[in-house]
């Protein structure tokens, strides 16, 4: 019988510098605030966009999240 030693490399941790993560971080926050303003209150008095197509196009999400409306 033949056996062969495989020798398994350990798995290391990447280490990723706050530098660089850092501005992704920030972008995706601000992308998050965003969506939550227009789901959240983008509506009536203190609408930034005129007219309702912002409210009706996030009407079935913002119930679904649990943001009254009406």
């Amino acid at each position: 019988m033949v056996t062969a030693a495989y020798a398994q490399a350990a798995a290391e941790p990447v280490a990723i510098p706050v530098r660089e993560a850092m501005p992704w971080v920030v972008f995706a926050g601000l992308l998050l605030l965003m969506a939550l303003y227009f789901i959240g209150a983008e509506e009536g008095a203190a609408s930034l966009i005129n007219g309702t197509y912002v409210h009706e196009f996030l009407h079935d999400g913002r119930h679904l999240l649990g943001f009254p409306c009406h």
